[in-house]
């Protein structure tokens, strides 16, 4: 019994390694900035590299930086991972700026290649030449660093400072340049973060990286985990449809352009019902671009404002007040766009020309087309019983009561209190069913 019991031992364990070395390590690319559709991306990564049993994930980065709220995403996807997670900064030339800096440091082994850099950690909100002071006593700083002197700066730095050491902490990475790269944007190339322990590995390519990731030991979960890299396949992870999606419309531009088509269809369908296709195309537009958004840093003032512009835009339209409302409707439009994406990146902020051009299109847009349908609205009918009312025919014959009138196209029984001659012009006064009430018109000397 004994026997048999080592026997089925020795043959799990057997089965175990041979599966542990047919297992491939799967590579995920970061490439560009660091926004919704990249965290979507790279979180999907992970979470189907370890239901699909890779031995690892490696996540390939050349970063500027990026959202705040998308680079915490892809760390605590890091964190939480059931594989060991590399981050390898590459190809030659790239960097792990700004937020790539913190996914580097969050992985469970971080290496780069030769001519690469990583740091430039301050956040980009506050960046620019801020107002100083020097360290002192009572600052967190233990450098002589200048710390900002306004004091939601101070919170914002010191966030980030504390956010970037306890990864550090964990990892067993090097504590005090994870402040220095947050207070003054210090940097690395990949030699000197070797040396100063910020990553693991200097590896000119992926085979060197797997090469010198073999055998080494990361913890997870609490556990001891040996990795298994010297002969394994790689598995590239291609960008799928949802992740072309979310780039397109999570772009800024892309989703206040949506968002404003998605306004101006519904209210051409309002002021035009029954059309139909600027409803169906608006609500579309609406929710795509309401769910870019949604995923962006969005100042709702400026949510507001635009609104605000847009029915004060409309409210001119109405009641003409010598451009008071439509002028105050532009400024509040504008200023709302402005204000809209709270963030100072470049990648993620509106254009002016593109805020200018929507604030010249709602104007003509809301003066010429909503101020057409509204004069349409109170024009003359001129179709159907009510289009009748009001026209001309001539009579048939000569009656006084009822007889026979040419009207509309068409030879109509009539009515009319007065005596009516043939040839006589006549006016209709109503119509019920299928007999027009007229009156003779009188003739002019």
């Amino acid at each position: 019994m004994r026997a048999l019991t080592l026997i089925l031992l020795l043959a799990g364990a057997l089965l175990a390694a041979a599966d542990n070395t047919e297992r491939d390590v799967w590579l995920v690319d970061l490439d560009g900035p660091v926004g919704p559709a990249t965290a979507d991306l790279v979180i999907r990564s992970i979470d189907d590299a370890a239901d699909g049993g890779a031995a690892a994930i490696i996540i390939r980065i050349d970063t500027p930086g990026g959202l705040d709220l998308a680079m915490r995403d892809i760390v605590k996807a890091i964190l939480a991972s059931r594989i060991p997670v590399i981050t390898y900064v590459s190809p030659d030339g790239a960097r792990a700026a700004s937020a790539g800096t913190y996914i580097v440091y969050a992985s469970h082994v971080a290496a780069m290649a030769p001519a690469t850099n990583i740091g430039s950690s301050t956040p980009v909100s506050i960046g620019g030449p801020p107002t100083t002071v020097p360290a002192n006593e009572d600052d967190e700083s233990d450098g002589d660093a200048p710390l900002p002197a306004d004091a939601m700066t101070r919170k914002v730095v010191n966030d980030a400072v504390a956010y970037l050491q306890s990864l550090a902490e964990l990892r067993g990475r090097n504590v005090e340049w994870a402040e220095d790269t947050v207070r003054i944007g210090a940097n690395l190339r990949a030699s000197e973060a070797l040396t100063a322990g910020v990553i693991d590995i200097v590896a000119r390519d992926l085979d060197s990286l797997l090469e010198q990731l073999d055998g080494r030991q990361v913890e997870i979960d609490g556990e001891t985990v040996v990795l298994v890299t010297g002969d394994v396949a790689i598995r590239q992870v291609e960008p799928d449809w949802r992740h072309e999606l979310l780039s397109i419309i999570t772009d800024p531009s892309i989703a206040y352009a949506l968002l404003l088509v998605g306004f101006y269809g519904l209210i051409l369908e309002f002021y035009n019902p029954g059309v139909v296709l600027p409803a169906v195309i608006g609500v579309i537009c609406l929710l795509l671009g309401a769910y870019g958004l949604q995923m962006l840093p969005i100042n709702y003032v400026g949510l507001a404002l635009i609104v605000v512009g847009i029915g004060l835009m409309i409210a001119e339209a109405f009641s003409p007040s010598f451009g008071v409302l439509g002028a105050g409707g532009i400024v509040a439009f504008v200023l709302g766009s402005i204000m809209l994406i709270d963030s100072d990146l470049p990648d993620y902020s509106l254009p002016i020309p593109i805020i200018a051009g929507f604030a010249i299109a709602s104007a003509l847009l809301v003066f010429l087309a909503v101020g057409a349908a509204v004069r349409a609205r109170r024009s003359r009918v001129v179709s159907g019983v009510e289009g009748m009312l009001g026209g001309e025919g001539k009579a048939l014959e000569d009656f006084s009561g009822t007889g026979r009138v040419w009207a509309f196209g068409e030879n109509w029984q009539a009515y009319s209190e007065k005596p009516v001659q043939k040839g006589d012009r006549v006016r209709v006064l109503s119509v019920e069913g299928l007999q027009l009430t007229v009156e003779p018109i009188q003739k002019e000397d």
